[in-house]
């Protein structure tokens, strides 16, 4: 199965961009779906002593009505709404305290949002066309002084999909998690300790980056804005962007664009030259399939305009990897797309900072910092076909490192896993494919040596996936490598007083060859020795 993205109005006065997820048809089995009604458990971790407020918020499947789903997981359809926009009733659901968590339902066949504010409601409104979706960046917007912020989701036959969204901005960072039928738990969002305050200071530090970082009258940093939202409200140049994306479309007047835009379609290709400010894209048998003009700033950070990506299987895709490359910098230096190497990414100039600093500052390197993010499975999105619960977990706003809670997600501690001879545990190039290499390294804070110990499954975690043995093998010497979360035996490492990872399924602890101290030693699993090659400090 393959999701898209879909970008969908809600209301006609703020554009809300959310995750439909939509399965591929064909020949498939049938499969069990979640139950009719889905938990999901808010956890609060944010070390704030504000009220929460939650709203859920979104559109029944079934008939198309928009409405919000109550606590108990009734669906019920707003009201008619008027001209000037009229207030929507009061539908907030009382959030957790601090170290608290609040368990809502969720029905099956709904898709939204679930809003969260810190200390003031939420104000909605109600046209005679459907609901005003909050939109502090725009002038004179209700919610402007509001601490608020949401995640996405879709929840149908074919499962659940929850995503942490930073596409319009980044204010509450937080985790998102479900737990299958299985029992087996995946979760993302989570930040790095002081990632919140690691975003802020990164954008304000950064020239022409700082009004996106938006603070209220008391002092309290409310949002940052994402460029595109930002240079709307003329806090950051409206064509910023442009020089990157001039020299990246004249690039390919001399030489030819490769998109590939289906993983699972390696066989399908397209083929990209420019002439003029257009490019033109031909199949394999050399017809033109799609043209796109050149983009603006404004068409770049919101993938639309001469980016738009339609609900196709040609023009859509073609679109979408476009974006993807210019908003990664990739795009005129890496003539194959997508490009999946994330060492690449943010390295033009100028470049995304928004989204360069967001991903810096998740402790898996995940999220969904633009529209397309997901391209090349970059995004911070939890899917299960058969999901009992779910769960958000609201981040520290200041140190962290630890959270836990939401649907079963178990304790996470992450940071750096630094052995005791010095170097740090890394995956190779931050590549994301399945069998990359799993080393030791010069600690250097980059995604590829962001781990995390997750206590449900006792799992460590990079980029989203997981410390895997070679094969699920169980002798000396066996190669550890990164590898999707699975469950099995292979990924199961215990904790040891000592400081030691221990396999059980092994009976053998991850370690450093010889104790090498040399870059680019691949690790192993070996008998548990006490030696300082096997004792790992995580922090």
């Amino acid at each position: 199965m393959r999701h898209r993205r879909l970008r969908t109005l809600v209301g006609v006065l703020a554009a809300a961009t959310l995750a439909v997820p939509l399965a591929v048809t064909g020949t498939t089995a049938a499969q069990a779906v979640g139950p009719s009604v889905l938990p999901v458990t808010v956890t609060n971790t944010t070390g704030r002593g504000d009220a929460v407020h939650l709203y859920v918020i979104g559109t029944n499947l079934s008939t198309g009505r928009l409405g919000y789903v109550t606590k108990g997981g009734t669906f019920t359809a707003w009201p008619a709404g008027s001209n000037p926009p009229s207030p929507a009733p009061d539908v907030a659901i009382a959030g957790p305290p601090n170290g608290g968590s609040t368990t809502i339902n969720l029905p099956r066949g709904f898709s939204g949002r679930i809003y969260f504010s810190l200390g003031a409601k939420l104000p909605f409104f109600l046209t005679p066309d459907g609901l005003v979706q909050p939109a502090p960046w725009a002038g004179g917007d209700a919610s402007r002084d509001v601490l608020f912020d949401w995640s996405e989701l879709t929840y149908n036959d074919a499962g659940l999909w929850l995503n942490s969204s930073q596409v319009d901005m980044f204010a509450i960072p937080h985790a998102v998690t479900v737990t299958g039928a299985s029992g087996a738990t995946k979760r993302t969002g989570d930040v790095v300790t002081n990632g919140r305050d690691q975003v802020i200071n990164a954008l304000k530090a950064q020239p022409g980056w700082s009004g996106s970082v938006v603070t209220r009258s008391d002092g309290t940093v409310l949002r940052v804005l994402a460029p595109g939202k930002a240079a709307g409200a003329g806090l950051l140049s409206a064509t910023y962007l442009d020089p990157y994306i001039t020299s990246a479309w004249n690039a390919y007047t001399s030489k030819t664009l490769t998109v590939v835009p289906f993983g699972d379609q390696p066989n399908t290709r397209y083929f990209g030259r420019t002439s003029g400010d257009v490019m033109r894209f031909t199949n394999a048998s050399g017809a033109q399939v799609a043209a796109f003009t050149k983009p603006s700033s404004a068409d770049v950070w919101g993938c639309d305009g001469n980016l738009h990506a339609p609900n196709d299987q040609v023009v859509g895709p073609i679109a979408r990897t476009l974006c993807a490359a210019l908003n990664r910098g990739t795009l005129g230096t890496v003539d194959t797309q997508p490009s999946t190497n994330a060492a690449d990414f943010y390295r033009s100039s100028p470049t995304n900072q928004y989204a360069k600093v967001i991903h810096a500052a998740m402790a898996d390197g995940k999220a969904y910092a633009f529209a397309f993010d997901d391209v090349g499975a970059f995004e911070s999105l939890v899917h299960d076909g058969d999901p009992r619960s779910a769960g958000l977990v609201l981040s520290p706003f200041t140190g962290g490192g630890t959270g836990g809670g939401g649907g079963g997600g178990g304790g996470t501690t992450a940071g750096a896993l630094v052995n005791a001879n010095g170097p740090c545990l890394d995956n190779d190039n931050r590549s994301t494919a399945n069998g990359n290499k799993i080393q030791i390294w010069g600690c250097n804070g980059t995604v590829a040596q962001q781990w995390s110990f997750v206590e449900a499954g006792s799992t460590l975690r990079v980029q989203g996936k997981c410390l895997d043995i070679a094969g699920g093998a169980t002798g000396n010497g066996t190669k550890v490598q990164l590898w999707d979360c699975n469950s099995t035996g292979a990924q199961v490492w215990i904790p040891q007083s000592g400081g030691a990872y221990r396999n059980p399924q092994s009976g053998r602890c991850l370690d450093v060859p010889s104790g090498s101290t040399t870059s680019g030693t691949q690790v192993q699993i070996w008998d548990c020795n006490g030696s300082a090659a096997q004792r790992w400090t995580l922090s």
